[in-house]
């Protein structure tokens, strides 16, 4: 099925509190999101059960964990790593300058995907009702 192609562009707003996901575009395969997290906005040890990642640092630095808070890498402006569907992860903010992170996502159609938390929730992300937190 032929789709036509999507302009977007984006620029990063002021936003308040630690961390927020921008929508870019999206396709019914993958879809383009921006994250900017503050010092304090890292989040919590977690997988998606139908859906890889790809994240690209575009400004500022980030250390990915993984089980057990094993390092899995800390990157730059210009890298990043893909993070496959159910692997478990979590990652904050390295640097003084806030992250700004992008994350492409492609989904497995054969999969409904589920975030399934492995910890628990940082305070921010309740606060902000973030995955549909309930209190």
């Amino acid at each position: 099925m032929a789709q036509d192609a999507k302009e977007f562009r984006h620029q990063t707003p002021n936003f308040e509190g630690v961390k927020k996901t921008w929508h870019v575009c999206n396709t019914d395969l993958m879809k383009v999101q921006v994250q900017v997290v503050k010092n304090g906005g890292e989040n919590n040890l977690h997988t998606h059960t139908g859906e890889d990642a790809f994240w690209y640092v575009i400004s500022g630095a980030v250390k990915f964990y993984g089980e057990g808070d094993k390092l899995i890498g800390e990157y730059q402006k210009g890298e990043g790593i893909v993070i496959p569907r159910g692997f478990k992860y979590w990652f904050e903010s390295a640097a003084a300058e806030p992250l700004e992170i992008l994350r492409v996502t492609a989904k497995d159609q054969s999969i409904e995907n589920k975030r399934l938390d492995l910890s628990p929730q940082k305070q921010w992300m309740i606060d902000q009702n973030t995955f549909g937190t309930r209190q």
